[in-house]
C-alpha cells in the first residue's frame, strides 16, 4: 500500500505541474444523476473521434488525441457508449462499441480509448465521486501508452540521487493503481525502464502539488518532440492538462522561399560564429533541429556575412515543431512561421499548403485524382492569399494531382503536380516562385517525417 500511495503522488505531482495545453469542454448542466462519466482519447495513431450514447446524446465531437470530454452527470445504471473515428471525406467508422457500462452511484468513470487503431479498445477506470477529505488528494493512475514498456516510478526530493533511491512501484500498459488519498508536498518524478534505474525515460524536474482534487492521471504515448516515450494527462473532473518531460525541446525547420535572396545563414542570439543553419539557398529546406524552448532573436544573413536581412524574435514552446519560411522578395523579405502537427494518424495522410509565392496573387487550389480535369470542379481551397497556411487536410492514402490557378480561373499556374501520400504521413507543400532561369511557378514538397 505504501508503494501504491507514493506512486499515486508521483504521477499527481507531474499532472499538477502542467502549465499549458489545458483542455476544457463545457461541462453539461447538472441533473439528478449520481454517476459521472468522461471519455479520454488515448489512442496515439487514431484520428479525432465522435462520442455518443445509444439514445443519441453527443458526449464529444471531433475529440482529438490526448483530449478529454467534460464530466457528464448520468443516472446510475446501464449506459451504452459508442466511439466513431472521423475519416477523410467526412465519413466515420465505429471503432468502439456500442459498449454497455454499468454506472454505480457516487462513482466517477473514465472511459479511455486505448491501444493503436488496429486494436483500439475501451479501458474503464473508476474512482469514488464523494468529497475528498480536507488537505487530501484522491487519484487514480493508469498506464495508457501502448508503446511504453513496464516502468518503475521514483518519487524523490528535487535533488535526490536516483542511484540511492527506491522505486515507488511498477506499472505496465492498461494497469491502474488507486484510488488513494495522499497529502501534498514538493517532489521530483523520474520514470525508468522496469528494473533499470539507469534508463531514465521521464524526468519531471521540481513539481508543486495542490490538494483537494479528485484526479485521474494517465500516462499517454508521447507523439510530440523529445525522447521521452510518455507524457501525462490529468483530469480533475472539469478539464484536463498535459505534463511533459522537463527536457522536452522545441523543434525548428527553415525554408528558403525568397526567390531573389542569396543563400543565407540562420543565426540565433547573435552567435554568428556558430549559425543554426549555413548556406541555405532558394528553394531549399532544412530538417528539424531540436532546440531548448525559449524566446530567440533570429537573424537571417547572407551566407558568410553578418548582414542580416531578417531580424526577428521567435518564441518557441516545448513540444511544438515550427517551420519558419523566409518569404517575399529580398527588398521585403520577412519570416512566416507555421507550427507543425507532429502526430501520425494511420487512417489518413495530413497535407497542408502554404502560399509562399510573391508573384502569384490569390489562388484556388485543386486536389484531385491523378489526371482529372478541373474544368467542372469546385476548388478544394478557394481564394488562398499570399502567406496563407491552409492548415492540415486529411486525405485518404493514395495518389493525387495538385493544381493551383489564379482565383476564379481554370488556368493552371502551378501543376498539375502529382503526389503520393501514405497513411500516417505528414506533408507540407509550399507554393513558390520560379527557379532561377525559369518562368514556371512551382512547389516545394516536404515530407515532415523524413526531415
Amino acid at each position: 500500500m505504501r508503494a501504491t500511495r507514493i506512486l499515486a503522488v508521483t504521477l499527481l505531482a507531474a499532472a499538477l505541474a502542467a502549465c499549458n495545453d489545458s483542455d476544457s469542454e463545457p461541462t453539461p448542466p447538472q441533473t439528478n444523476a449520481v454517476a459521472k462519466l468522461r471519455v479520454i482519447h488515448a489512442s496515439p495513431d487514431a484520428p479525432a473521434v465522435n462520442v455518443s450514447t445509444a439514445d443519441g446524446t453527443v458526449l464529444a465531437s471531433d475529440l482529438d488525441y490526448a483530449r478529454s470530454t467534460g464530466t457528464f452527470d448520468l443516472v446510475a445504471g446501464n449506459v451504452s457508449v459508442k466511439v466513431d473515428a472521423r475519416l477523410p471525406g467526412n465519413t466515420t467508422a465505429t471503432v468502439i462499441g456500442p459498449a454497455t457500462l454499468n454506472l454505480a452511484a457516487n462513482t466517477s468513470y473514465s472511459v479511455l480509448a486505448v491501444g493503436r487503431v488496429a486494436g483500439i479498445e475501451p479501458l474503464v477506470i473508476s474512482q469514488p465521486a464523494t468529497q475528498v477529505p480536507t488537505g487530501q488528494i484522491r487519484l487514480r493512475v493508469v498506464h495508457a501508452a501502448p508503446a511504453a514498456p513496464a516502468v518503475d516510478v521514483y518519487l524523490t526530493s528535487p535533488t535526490a540521487d536516483l542511484a540511492t533511491s527506491t522505486a515507488a512501484g511498477t506499472l505496465a500498459f492498461k494497469q491502474a493503481l488507486g484510488p488513494v488519498e495522499v497529502v501534498a508536498g514538493s517532489y521530483r518524478v523520474r520514470i525508468t525502464a522496469a528494473g533499470n534505474r539507469a534508463a531514465v525515460v521521464f524526468d519531471s524536474g521540481t513539481l508543486p502539488i495542490a490538494a483537494g482534487a479528485n484526479l485521474l492521471v494517465a500516462a499517454l504515448e508521447n507523439t510530440e518532440t523529445g525522447a521521452a516515450p510518455v507524457k501525462l494527462l490529468v483530469h480533475d473532473g472539469f478539464s484536463s492538462s498535459i505534463v511533459r518531460d522537463a527536457a522536452t525541446p522545441a523543434a525548428l525547420r527553415v525554408v528558403h522561399a525568397s526567390p531573389d535572396a542569396p543563400a543565407v545563414d540562420v543565426v540565433a542570439n547573435n552567435n554568428f560564429a556558430a549559425p543554426l543553419v549555413t548556406n541555405l539557398a532558394f528553394p531549399q529546406a532544412t530538417g528539424f533541429l531540436n532546440v531548448p524552448p525559449a524566446t530567440y532573436n533570429v537573424k537571417v544573413a547572407a551566407a558568410g556575412t553578418n548582414t542580416a536581412v531578417i531580424n526577428a524574435d521567435l518564441a518557441l514552446q516545448a513540444a511544438v515543431r515550427y517551420t519558419v519560411l523566409a518569404v517575399n522578395r529580398l527588398a521585403s523579405i520577412e519570416p512566416l512561421v507555421a507550427s507543425d502537427d507532429a502526430r501520425r494518424v494511420v487512417t489518413a495522410a495530413k497535407v497542408r499548403i502554404i502560399h509562399a509565392s510573391p508573384t502569384a496573387a490569390n489562388v484556388d487550389i485543386y486536389v484531385t485524382a491523378p489526371g482529372a480535369s478541373i474544368s467542372s470542379l469546385t476548388p478544394t481551397l478557394a481564394n488562398v492569399a499570399f502567406k496563407v497556411n491552409t492548415g492540415f487536410l486529411q486525405l485518404a492514402p493514395g495518389s493525387y494531382s495538385v493544381t493551383v490557378t489564379p482565383t476564379g480561373t481554370k488556368t493552371a499556374a502551378i501543376g498539375p503536380a502529382d503526389i503520393t501520400v501514405n497513411g500516417g504521413g505528414l506533408y507540407t507543400i509550399v507554393a513558390r516562385d520560379p527557379l532561377p532561369g525559369s518562368a514556371a511557378l512551382g512547389l516545394i514538397l516536404l515530407d515532415d517525417f523524413a526531415s
